[in-house]
């Protein structure tokens, strides 16, 4: 019976590991960038929402608080006072006065006056505090938005690797090919053999990682990947394949990964 395999790597590029018994997780918050990019998309839109929903709130708290301690909301009526913002005349206007500030909309209707000091000082602070929320959501939407996930859809692998006679010398090759018009600038590629081994000392190495040369030494391995092209690993005295026979080769239990890394031209 043939018993499916466990991927290191699974075909569309995810890495089959997960993270267990991670004691220090407030490593990932001094990095928040990153790992709010690295967060699934519906908890990235929800912090995004939230990011601008609670700030709006906030400052639309504060504004309330100093129309509230001013007395403004005792003198509606009164045209003679002259309140720290024009118009404000409960906690929603001073929500809404508060999304019009961050946002720069300016509707016209709510204003600050000139003679509230207090008001003047926390519009700077919204106005800096608010575009520093937006440089660094957008950021985050951006980077998310540009990952090269789908980009690698188009890039075409074959399905299977041969071992075969090329030029008088035993080679391990595969194809990859891309789709798309938009090129591949300065592509490279790379392969990892992903085996587990035991040491001369008797040592385990679980998923021990091992380089395949294709064409490190002589720059065959920078890629011009404008139609498909042939990968070749020479098997020869420094491969790990060297000293596997063919029958040893279909039963080993093994995995290679190859790595494709490049800039998309386009972007």
């Amino acid at each position: 019976v043939n018993r499916k395999r466990q991927r290191y790597v699974e075909k569309d590029g995810r890495c089959n590991v997960q993270h267990g018994n991670v004691r220090e997780t407030y490593r990932y918050l001094t990095d928040i960038f990153t790992t709010l990019v690295d967060l699934p998309w519906r908890f990235s839109l929800l912090v995004f929402i939230l990011a601008y929903a609670l700030t709006w709130l906030f400052f639309g708290l504060l504004w309330w608080v100093i129309a509230y301690a001013r007395g403004d909301l005792d003198h509606l009526e009164d045209h003679a006072w002259t309140p720290c913002v024009n118009n404000l005349n409960g906690f929603v206007s001073a929500f809404l006065f508060s999304i019009e500030t961050e946002t720069t909309i300016g509707y016209g209707h709510r204003v600050i006056t000139d003679k509230c000091p207090e008001g003047i000082a926390l519009l700077l602070l919204q106005a800096i505090l608010g575009s520093m929320v937006n440089a660094f959501m957008v950021g985050c939407m951006f980077v998310k938005i540009s990952q090269p996930n789908k980009r690698a859809e188009t890039l075409v692998f074959s399905s299977h690797a041969v071992v075969s006679l090329r030029d008088d010398r035993l080679c391990l090759m595969f194809r990859v090919g891309d789709l798309r018009d938009s090129h591949i600038v300065e592509a490279s590629i790379r392969a990892k053999l992903i085996k587990s081994k035991q040491t001369r000392e008797g040592e385990f190495i679980p998923l021990d990682q091992t380089d395949l040369s294709v064409g490190f030494e002589t720059g065959d391995d920078r890629l011009f990947l404008v139609s498909p092209l042939v990968i070749s690993h020479e098997i020869d005295e420094r491969s790990p394949f060297w000293d596997v026979s063919r029958h040893q080769l279909e039963g080993d239990d093994f995995e290679i990964v190859v790595i494709l890394e490049g800039m998309v031209e386009a972007t």
